[in-house]
């Protein structure tokens, strides 16, 4: 199973709402004790197996709007299917601290998804999103890069937290 946290690289955007996909990740690597120590397929990459199921966790470093190049890459490598990846990532169409997982579906207004399903030519690729909210006031970009609140930390903690238990539950069941 490919499991891919959108996000930017650079350390400035640590912390930012755009950034939840990333967090996942990590937290998904700790809970299993891993570390993404290498790059390949212009993603940082940790190869492992979860009950003797291959196991790539991903973050790609082509910023969040060529997401899809490092995730057909990653695909293509490791001779996963679609259907056999999940991608986690921020979502403003959803209140701070919901999350959703789908198994399909439209991009929404989410560039790095957006990029993602124009690489792999589908859209059925299961996505996970967290609500991050948006507000209206603040021209979109900055909202998205800017720091998570510290009263919006804990609910986004949270859902961070109850995507990568939903996804390690999908990797203990997976074959």
């Amino acid at each position: 199973m490919l499991i891919v946290g959108l996000g930017n690289p650079d350390d400035k955007y640590t912390g930012t709402r755009h950034n939840v996909g990333f967090a996942a990740a990590d937290k998904l690597l700790g809970e299993l004790g891993r570390k993404a120590d290498k790059v390949q397929c212009k993603a940082k990459v940790c190869e492992t197996y979860v009950r003797g199921v291959k196991t790539v966790i991903a973050k790609p470093l082509t910023y969040m709007n060529l997401s899809g190049e490092s995730v057909r890459a990653l695909l293509d490598r490791y001779n996963f299917t679609p259907d056999q990846a999940i991608i986690v990532y921020d979502d403003i169409d959803l209140p701070v601290g919901a999350w959703r997982y789908r198994d399909s579906g439209s991009a929404g207004t989410h560039n790095g998804m957006r990029s993602v399903i124009a690489c792999v030519g589908r859209t059925d690729i299961p996505r996970l999103r967290i609500g991050v909210g948006v507000d209206k006031s603040v021209p979109l970009a900055d909202y998205v890069l800017s720091k998570i609140p510290a009263e919006e930390k804990p609910a986004i903690d949270e859902a961070v937290s109850n995507a990568v238990r939903l996804i390690i539950d999908k990797l203990n069941q997976a074959d």
